[in-house]
């Protein structure tokens, strides 16, 4: 077998196995898509309703929320602590 015929056939199996590849890869495609119609279908996608009732029950961007007071002096020390504790190694 020559140098020539042996390109030739290694090329025609990296052909092989790409066509393989993409082929399962459409297989998966197609079969994810039929499951997501089989799922609509059959109303078994109920957590959708539920987290599009949470982001409509969100609070618009510009409102004010009411949220406890953080003890803005421990965290502070606790940055400085860190940054002294990295300084020093």
């Amino acid at each position: 077998m020559t140098i020539s015929e042996m390109l030739g056939q290694s090329g025609l199996l990296t052909l092989l196995g790409m066509c393989v590849v993409f082929s399962f890869i459409i297989i998966l495609i197609l079969c994810m898509k039929l499951l997501q119609v089989f799922v609509h279908t059959f109303k078994l996608d109920k957590d959708v309703g539920k987290v599009q009732k949470k982001v409509s029950a969100a609070p618009k961007a510009g409102a004010v929320q009411n949220k406890p007071a953080v003890d803005q002096k421990a965290i502070i020390a606790a940055i400085a602590a860190a940054i002294h504790e990295k300084e020093s190694v």
